[in-house]
């Protein structure tokens, strides 16, 4: 027969696990950055803690109670995948709802004012059609809600971003698989922003695509753990850029 301690550790316990679980899954998530999309700013194996309370819907008491803002342009935010729910991606935000909305030459103009965007990166030495002219017609695989994007929301040569949806690309601007190409993000998929890389490894990213570590990738981190970590990412804030409003 139990003990009095014991039967009064047992029920402390499990609040203090329950408490545990509710702050993880509606407080923070950590999160693993699975492909380039986003470099310089964010690398393959940079693990990340999302602040989920950073864009909760507010009301006439919750907005004095939690620390709600709204999605800013030049946000980076983590949200459910629209063609597969499942996957979480992160990219950044670049346009609003209304905002009117288009690319030339790799430089993006919203409202008709050039964007500033000292955050982008661009790899390659060549302009590619629909990729650095946009809206334009689609070149190369472009995901049927995207083309219904631009049939529904492009006029005078400038997508308009409609109510409750934003438009998001990747830092890492000619390697980023993004709205250009699989269309708009809604506002009900943002799950919410990367504030902390509390860990950053240096690992293949088709190992880390699912989001499940694979029996290689926990092989390789025996090995290499102190070698292959990037120690110098670790606690690094991750923060958003808010550019003049156009």
């Amino acid at each position: 027969m139990r003990d009095p301690e014991t039967r009064a550790w047992v029920p402390e316990w499990i609040v203090n696990v329950i408490f545990l679980l509710f702050g993880i899954t509606m407080v923070a998530q950590p999160f693993v950055i699975p492909s380039s999309s986003m470099e310089d700013n964010l690398l393959i194996g940079d693990h990340v803690i999302v602040d989920k309370l950073a864009y909760g819907p507010t009301g006439p008491l919750s907005r004095y109670l939690l620390p709600y803002a709204p999605v800013r342009r030049g946000d980076i935010i983590v949200f459910r995948f629209p063609l597969d729910p499942g996957q979480n991606y992160v990219k950044r935000v670049i346009g609003l709802p209304g905002d009117h909305l288009r690319i030339e030459r790799r430089q993006v103009y919203v409202n008709g004012r050039a964007l500033d965007e000292p955050y982008k990166v661009h790899k390659t030495a060549w302009l590619e059609p629909y990729r650095d002219t946009f809206p334009a017609e689609p070149y190369g695989p472009v995901a049927p809600r995207a083309l219904d994007m631009l049939r529904d929301h492009v006029a005078g040569g400038e997508l308009t971003v409609p109510p409750g949806q934003y438009f998001a690309m990747g830092d890492n601007r000619d390697n980023s698989l993004d709205s250009r190409y699989w269309g708009l993000v809604p506002a009900a998929n943002i799950i919410g922003k990367p504030v902390l890389v509390f860990w950053s490894y240096d690992a293949p990213g088709d190992r880390l695509q699912d989001g499940n570590p694979r029996l290689d990738h926990l092989a390789d981190m025996a090995l290499h753990f102190f070698t292959k970590t990037r120690w110098r990412r670790t606690f690094r804030l991750v923060r958003g850029y808010a550019p003049s409003a156009p």
